[in-house]
């Protein structure tokens, strides 16, 4: 890879708060071990009043893929939003994030889109999850398995002719990729994603090289702090996007990578209130 994934750069360059009374350490709580240790600002989201739990799709090449959904109990189809992880996996906080997007009133499910290749929740060594697990996940494999998700969520009571896509660090990445692959798209909103970047076999293209053929609007939320994706990118990302007059948008927020995330230090108490609620007005396209 040519720059650490982003990920990667906040457990180098971020200091730690221990949350007291964590019982087993990040793994109790369903963290993934290479994110340890579990801020005290975690958040947790109850499933009261929604359907929320784990299940099988049948994925890509028809591999039975793990993923995780929520959605509120009983009620007309909701619109579908395709959660997609960190480099982290399908742990606790990205559950919970698709929790907090079924009280919102979405249909909302996140697939364990590296199933095939390990289980990252379970790996402790960051170099070792990238070397082993997500540098074998590539972009076209990423896109068909997101395709049958969608297809799946149309015949489990969710409306994917209202169709988003939500990511995270290594999701944010995908997210802007999932715009200009699937024409059936409605919103997306990308969270601190990556957006340049050498390219190679698994990793053909970056959403900078995509901006004039997104065929979905989507709006991204990055930090001004971020020292894994500077300004400089954002800035030619939204230029791109202006150049393709493209119905999408970057904010910027006086944060660091991750600000969204609660069970990290690098959560912004401020900025992470802001940017949901931008993240569900925009949601509202579906």
């Amino acid at each position: 890879m040519d720059r650490l994934p982003e990920d990667e750069s906040w457990v180098r360059m971020s200091g730690v708060t221990r949350r007291a009374a964590l019982g087993g350490g990040a793994a109790a709580l369903g963290h993934a071990l290479a994110a340890r240790p579990v801020a005290a600002t975690a958040i947790t989201t109850p499933a009261d009043g929604l359907e929320a739990g784990m299940l099988r799709f049948p994925a890509g090449g028809g591999f039975m893929m793990n993923a995780y959904r929520a959605r509120p109990a009983g009620g007309k189809p909701r619109p579908v939003i395709l959660v997609v992880q960190e480099i982290f996996g399908l742990h606790e906080w990205i559950r919970d994030i698709t929790r907090r997007l079924a009280v919102a009133g979405h249909y909302a499910i996140a697939p364990d889109l590296f199933g095939r290749y390990g289980d990252p929740t379970r790996v402790a060594d960051i170099r070792r999850l990238r070397d082993t697990i997500i540098s074998r996940v590539a972009d076209a494999e990423v896109m068909a398995d997101l395709d049958a998700l969608a297809a799946f969520a149309a015949t489990d009571g969710g409306n994917a002719r209202r169709l988003g896509i939500t990511g995270f660090c290594w999701g944010g990445r995908i997210v802007w990729l999932y715009a200009a692959h699937n024409p059936k798209l409605k919103a997306g909103v990308a969270w601190y994603g990556r957006l340049t970047g050498e390219v190679n076999a698994m990793t053909p293209r970056h959403p900078i090289d995509v901006a004039g053929q997104l065929r979905a609007p989507v709006l991204g939320l990055y930090g001004t702090q971020d020292r894994g994706i500077p300004v400089a990118d954002v800035e030619a990302m939204n230029a791109a996007l202006r150049a393709a007059r493209k119905p999408s948008a970057i904010r910027l927020f006086d944060a660091d990578h991750g600000f969204l995330a609660d069970y990290r230090p690098s959560y912004s108490p401020t900025a992470a209130p802001v940017a949901w609620a931008a993240a569900l007005a925009w949601f509202r396209k579906l």
